[in-house]
C-alpha cells in the first residue's frame, strides 16, 4: 500500500493553454502506465474553467469543494456542488470549471490516456450559458 499525507500533494499551476482562470493541479495517483487509473485533484478559482476537451477512458468527477459547472459539446449543462458526482463517457467533448461566485475542487478520475485538447477555449458566452 501507497500513502502520501496531504501536505505532500505537490499542486501546480494549471497550463494557461487549456484553462481560463486560476486553476491548481494536485497529483493523487499518478499511474506508471498510462492505460491505469489516474487521479487528481483540480482547484478552480471563481469564474476559471477549463478548455474544451475529451478523455479516451472517459471521466468521473467528484465534487469536494464549491460548486460548478459541466458543459457537454450539445450544449447540456449541469450545475454541480460538493458530494455530486459526474461521469463523461469515453471521447465526449466538454468543458467544466467554478461558478463566477466560488471555488470549486473536484477529484479527475481518467484511464486509458490523456486528456485530449480541442483546439478551442471556451467563450464568455457558452460559460454564462
Amino acid at each position: 500500500m501507497d500513502f502520501t499525507n496531504s501536505g505532500d500533494i505537490e499542486w501546480e499551476e494549471a497550463p494557461a493553454d487549456h484553462f481560463t482562470g486560476a486553476v491548481r493541479f494536485g497529483p493523487h495517483y499518478s499511474p506508471q502506465d498510462p492505460d491505469d487509473l489516474n487521479v487528481l485533484g483540480v482547484h478552480f478559482s471563481p469564474g476559471a474553467r477549463t478548455d474544451w476537451h475529451s478523455h479516451p477512458g472517459g471521466q468521473v468527477i467528484y465534487v469536494t469543494e464549491g460548486g460548478g459547472f459541466v458543459v457537454k459539446e450539445d450544449g447540456e449543462r449541469a450545475e454541480i456542488t460538493a458530494g455530486d458526482v459526474v461521469h463523461a463517457p469515453p471521447g465526449e467533448v466538454h468543458w467544466h470549471g467554478a461558478r463566477a461566485n466560488t471555488h470549486m475542487v473536484h477529484l479527475s478520475l481518467t484511464w486509458r490516456g490523456a486528456t485530449v485538447w480541442e483546439p478551442r477555449k471556451v467563450t464568455d458566452e457558452e460559460y454564462e450559458g
